[in-house]
């Protein structure tokens, strides 16, 4: 029974225990309960299981429900009930002040009150699934008419994460993450007291852009994990729509139902707010950075609120740069969010199947109880169209580059400019020394890289370099003159090929020429050193016949 899309994702968790028992039918209906109905027919179609009416479901004996919220009249199900939590345990607070809850708090904890576990005073859940005995402690004290009913079961959710972690590196590449690169994933709830709010306290529109031109490319990748609410709420359309600066810039939007899980595994460091998934990123060690506190919408002395509340704050209004490199470079201690996360790490599919099949009372099947591997996400490499401003210092055959939206005031270096031909203003190109653009290298539609970059420079006439990315690890550039070269990666060398570009147009301008077998660059960025391989394909060019 799904609530709305992000209630769905918890139950396509535990979906898999299901899976190849002849005795069992599978139903899914929407409870039409939530204000974000938006992408749960989707999900549905997806699916391809039989979808109730609401009407119709509760009409419909059956021998167990599973919900994770408690949205929708549950309790009218005609059959056992158990449900799960879609966060990380029960830590918010909703409702009116002056219910019986944990000392200290006004308001009731959403799905482990009276006002939710009760109707007409009796109990109505059969099977209440919590991660941790804290939860059953705080379940006694503020509804023991419902403590019968808890059944400590871990967190499918954060099982299929620790199994995942070995694919980290997998989940950085799909993510376009280069070697030396720092993955910094953005993270919010939907409360308006949320990173992506509302009014006032709106956070992320003002940080992502700030973020975008603080942070080098070369040396970061930015991503950002929306909650679902937020996601469908507003429609996937909306959010590129205010987002489209940041992606310009080279921010990643993860899918929130499929892919914030791996994201986060592969991520660096997190900036995030009071969710589920800042919890989530402490209990696998990544660093967190808390944006927004929730102001007090949190339980207190729940572990989520403890860790809110002792986390390093973020400073929205100060350097963005100085406070993730002072989080990445932080003492490493041992993380205690895991505890506080489920009591029975790695174990959620089996006790989850056993309490299932206990409530339908059926034997379980023989084989063992497992949960579905977290999926490698579409390769998605950061696009970047917005202008870069490039800083270089040229030593010899080496190379120091740092591109960004903006340079850092009092930076030493030369500066040009390298313009994606998608820039979304046209004047950009007018001003740039650099023009680039990627796709394959015989694609029809722009004669292929020869004819484009000679179109570019007879386009464009204060355009030094026309550079064509064909690869993650190549590229051809047409200078001025008349020069064209092939640049690719040497042995260890990670870069965007954009920056190869810009080096070698530096290392030009510095007077290097490149001889008649070639040259090798060693740009300096991102925390490394990158070789770079200069071919000349011009056979009698000046730079060419020139002495090394």
């Amino acid at each position: 029974m799904a609530h709305n899309v992000t209630s769905a994702g918890r139950l396509l968790d535990v979906l898999p225990l299901f899976h190849n028992d002849f005795r069992v039918q599978l139903l899914v209906t929407s409870t039409g309960s939530s204000a974000f109905q938006a992408g749960i027919g989707e999900l549905f179609g997806e699916l391809g299981l039989p979808v109730l009416p609401w009407a119709q479901a509760l009409s419909t004996p059956v021998d167990l429900a599973i919900s994770a919220s408690f949205g929708g009249q549950l309790s009218r199900i005609p059959g056992n009930l158990s449900v799960l939590s879609h966060g990380v345990g029960y830590t918010k607070t909703l409702g009116t002040p002056g219910s019986r809850d944990a000392p200290g708090s006004r308001e009731p904890t959403f799905g482990l009150s009276p006002e939710w576990l009760l109707a007409d005073g009796e109990p109505f859940v059969d099977g209440l699934v919590l991660s941790h005995p804290e939860q059953v402690d705080r379940l006694r004290r503020v509804c023991p008419e419902a403590a019968g009913s808890a059944v400590v079961a871990g967190d499918p959710c954060f099982d299929r994460m620790l199994a995942a972690r070995t694919h980290r590196d997998r989940f950085r590449r799909a993510l376009g993450v280069r070697r030396g690169q720092r993955l910094v994933v953005l993270n919010s709830t939907w409360n308006p007291e949320g990173l992506f709010g509302s009014g006032g306290r709106d956070i992320l529109p003002g940080l992502l852009p700030r973020l975008a031109a603080e942070l080098p490319a070369d040396g970061y990748r930015l991503a950002a994990v929306l909650h679902p609410n937020i996601w469908y709420g507003h429609g996937p359309g909306q959010i590129r729509a205010w987002l489209d600066e940041a992606c310009r810039r080279g921010l990643a939007l993860i899918d929130p139902v499929r892919d914030w899980r791996q994201a986060i595994l592969a991520a660096d460091a997190v900036v995030g707010d009071f969710g589920s998934v800042s919890y989530y990123a402490a209990a696998l060690d990544v660093p967190v950075l808390i944006a927004a506190d929730g102001h007090g919408k949190l339980t207190p002395g729940t572990p989520l609120e403890s860790f809110v509340r002792h986390a390093p704050r973020l400073d929205p209004h100060g350097p963005l740069r100085g406070q993730v490199e002072r989080l990445l470079a932080g003492q490493r201690t041992p993380a205690d969010a895991a505890d506080g996360v489920t009591s029975v790490p790695r174990a959620s599919a089996r006790l989850l199947r056993q309490h299932f099949y206990r409530l339908m009372d059926l034997p379980e099947p023989s084989a063992p109880a497992l949960l579905e591997p977290l999926p490698l996400p579409a390769y998605d490499p950061p696009r970047r169209t917005a202008p870069l401003r490039v800083r270089t210092r040229v030593e010899g055959t080496h190379v120091r580059i740092e591109r960004s939206s903006v340079s850092s005031y009092g930076a030493r270096g030369d500066v040009h400019v390298a313009v994606h031909e998608d820039t979304r203003d046209p004047a950009d190109l007018e001003a740039a020394d650099l023009i680039t653009r990627d796709g394959r290298p015989d694609d029809p539609r722009l004669g292929g890289w020869r004819e484009w970059t000679g179109d570019v420079l007879r386009g464009y006439p204060q355009c030094a370099m026309a550079v064509f990315v064909s690869g993650p690890d190549r590229c051809a550039v047409r200078t001025r003159e008349g020069d064209v070269f092939r640049l690719s990666a040497g042995t260890g060398a990670d870069l965007d090929p954009a920056a190869y570009a810009s080096s070698l147009y530096a290392w030009l301008c510095a007077g290097g020429r490149v001889p008649r077998e070639g040259a090798l660059l060693r740009v300096h960025a991102a925390g490394g050193v990158h070789p770079v391989c200069v071919e000349p394909l011009t056979p009698h060019s000046r730079s060419a016949t020139a002495e090394r």
